[in-house]
């Protein structure tokens, strides 16, 4: 291996192993955030903690491992580019694929490994995580009670509205089924205002300590027709104390495994052999389903019609006439009530096969998931790599806004459409694989322009089509200050506005030819002040070199007053469309593209509004508008206030010109 490939993966390597634990660090936080409610206060000894948190880490790879992926990537790049040692490696003859070489090799056995941890690390944890979660709630009784929810106890079924103390001992409204021996029926419920939890390791009796309730108990009187009477026996009791036997519970393993069964949990050949029986088993609940209704129906299909086989005695036009009106009553009822069943029957397995199909989909999702991130770490540095040379910033600070805008985008389109998937919108493969083939042509566009030494992706190409349609003047503001030759002017000396002219100051005259427009007065009017200045020896050359030929400020203003209007009025159509997509049930995959295409011109088109203000800044030497980041940040739903605001801006100085 040469220095260069040694230097570049050492570089490479060092940064992403940074970003890797830091990243893998505060995901561990949000997941220990998510499960506080169930680690603190459980009095859990520390070894159950530190279990639950190594089986929960594998889950995190997925999303860890491509942004720490992107993220080195764009940093790395990004300091070689910022410190000229691209510039040094072409000057040697060095390209860019060249050194992306080592790199490549190492991503391609990263993302082998991958691979591997998806298919086997990542199911065994998800498996280990989930049954560990429920053998702490058996072990731990006063987790094992949610609020707001019957919980199973013992020989119990416990509900509580809340839960206090220091350990979730002390209970609030407190209702209890105590289940009967015979036939599973709650004969006896038991209310209470509050109660206490009361445990000790010495013992497997649980007691729980009840205040101020009531007890109810169901008789079953032995007389059949006394019964429909519903006699109970009810007492009151300020305290008392419910000994519950754990023993049963008090013998659970953490290493206990009895639950499986979930999509998450299998590698590749079993979610295979899964898939192939859930498969199976669609198809012939729908055979199945099908014979039945037939059956029902009397409807019977023959493969084969025989040719000597006799025509039956046609039937009459109105079958019913040949029957009675009893009859005839009997066999609509028996028709309607035929049909409705049917209906009903129908109904229950159209949901029935929704249920098994978006199972279906789920197992197909988890087994295109396993390639997808193998892919995604691939992808990632094709994105990362290339951008970092472009934008030429390395450290945490733009790095980090491209890495976080591109991976949101990549994470929100594959959550999307795993979700839609599920839901039978488009198929699994299609679903898993979109952000892929959504952002891999941006991989490729992103590596030809960094090969080509080309800027990032210009806007003006999208943009300036749709500026173009509401507004001619789409260049830069341009003003050619013109001379006008007076000798071929005939000028009437005796008239009255020239005289009127005659008796003003050279100052006032002057003013008036620098801001004719702005006052008002007539390009006539203008050539004869001119002329009249001309006679006392103020030519036009003069005020030219002076600058007061022409007021370019406020043609300036005029211009960007236009410009501006015009921005707006492309961005009020964006923002109405996105609004309006907005309101459109059910969302589909194209109206959310369409919604996101128009929210990324209405965001380039706000930007370069802001643009037009900042130039009108520039000609007044004063900051009367909002602040462009504002605006930016707050620009979607605030857009029309800043508008107004800034429109009135702009008229208070055109009316401070024309004073």
């Amino acid at each position: 291996m040469k220095i260069l490939d040694k230097y570049l993966l050492k570089t490479f390597l060092i940064t992403f192993a940074t970003v890797f634990v830091i990243l893998f660090f505060i995901f561990i936080l949000q997941t220990v955030w998510l499960f506080i409610a169930e680690l603190a206060g459980k009095d859990l000894d520390l070894m159950l903690v530190i279990k639950f948190l190594l089986f929960s880490m594998p889950r995190i790879i997925p999303l860890v491992l491509p942004l720490s992926v992107l993220l080195a990537s764009i940093m790395s790049f990004g300091n070689l580019a910022e410190n000229y040692e691209f510039a040094a490696m072409k000057s040697s003859g060095i390209s860019l694929q060249r050194a992306m070489r080592p790199l490549t090799v190492f991503i391609l056995i990263l993302s082998i490994v991958a691979f591997w941890f998806a298919n086997n690390v990542i199911p065994y944890a998800e498996y280990k995580f989930i049954n560990f979660r429920k053998n702490i709630a058996q072990a731990k009784p006063a987790m094992a009670i949610a609020e707001g929810q019957f919980n199973d106890v013992g020989t119990y079924n416990i509900k509580v509205n809340k839960k206090s103390g220091e350990n979730g001992n002390i209970l609030t409204g407190v209702t209890i089924h105590e289940k009967a021996n015979n036939m599973g029926e709650n004969k006896t419920v038991i209310k209470a205002k509050d109660g206490e939890l009361i445990s000790s390791e010495k013992s497997s009796i649980l007691k729980l300590v009840l205040n101020d309730g009531y007890y109810y108990q169901d008789v079953v009187p032995k007389k059949f027709e006394d019964r429909t009477k519903l006699p109970f026996v009810k007492a009151a009791f300020k305290k008392q104390i419910i000994n519950i036997d754990l023993s049963d519970l008090s013998k659970i393993d953490e290493d206990k495994e009895n639950v499986s069964g979930t999509n998450g949990m299998l590698n590749i050949n079993e979610l295979r052999y899964t898939l192939d029986s859930l498969n199976k088993n669609y198809k012939n609940e729908i055979v199945s389903f099908t014979e039945n209704i037939n059956q029902r129906v009397g409807l019977k299909f023959s493969p084969k019609i025989k040719k000597t086989e006799k025509k039956k005695k046609a039937l009459p036009n109105n079958l019913l006439s040949i029957y009675n009106n009893k009859q005839k009553a009997d066999i609509l009822r028996m028709a309607s009530s035929t049909v409705t069943n049917n209906i009903y029957s129908i109904e229950a397995t159209q949901k029935e096969l929704k249920d098994k199909q978006r199972d279906i989909n789920k197992h197909y999702t988890a087994l295109y998931e396993k390639f997808v991130i193998a892919f995604a770490c691939f992808l990632m540095f094709f994105i990362g790599a290339p951008l970092g040379a472009i934008i030429r910033k390395g450290g945490l600070g733009l790095p980090i806004v491209f890495a976080i805008l591109i991976f949101i985008t990549f994470h929100f389109i594959n959550t999307f459409g795993k979700r839609l998937s599920q839901e039978g919108g488009m198929s699994p493969f299609l679903g898993c694989w979109m952000s892929s083939f959504i952002l891999a042509p941006l991989a490729i566009l992103l590596t030809y322009r960094a090969t080509n030494d080309n800027g990032l992706i210009s806007f003006d190409v999208i943009t300036d089509p749709f500026v173009k349609l509401f507004n001619k003047f789409s260049k830069e503001f341009s003003f050619k200050e013109e001379i006008i030759t007076l000798d071929s002017i005939e000028f009437n000396t005796e008239s009255e506005e020239y005289l009127k002219y005659s008796k003003m100051e050279d100052s006032v005259l002057i003013r008036i030819v620098k801001n004719a427009e702005q006052f008002e007065y007539t390009s006539d009017q203008r050539i004869t002040i001119l002329k009249i200045l001309e006679t006392r020896g103020i030519t036009q050359d003069d005020l030219l070199a002076a600058g007061d030929l022409y007021n370019l400020n406020y043609f300036k203003l005029k211009y960007y007053f236009k410009l501006f209007q015009n921005q707006s009025i492309i961005i009020f159509i964006l923002y109405a469309i996105s609004i309006g997509l907005s309101a459109i049930r059910p969302l589909s995959f194209k109206i959310v593209i369409i919604q996101l295409v128009c929210l990324i011109l209405f965001y380039v088109l706000v930007n370069k509004s802001n643009k037009t203000l900042s130039e009108i800044s520039k000609i007044t030497n004063k900051s009367n508008f909002i602040n462009p980041y504002i605006t930016l940040i707050l620009g979607f739903p605030l857009y029309i206030f800043f508008y107004f605001y800034n429109k009135n801006k702009i008229k208070e100085i055109l009316a401070e010109f024309n004073k």
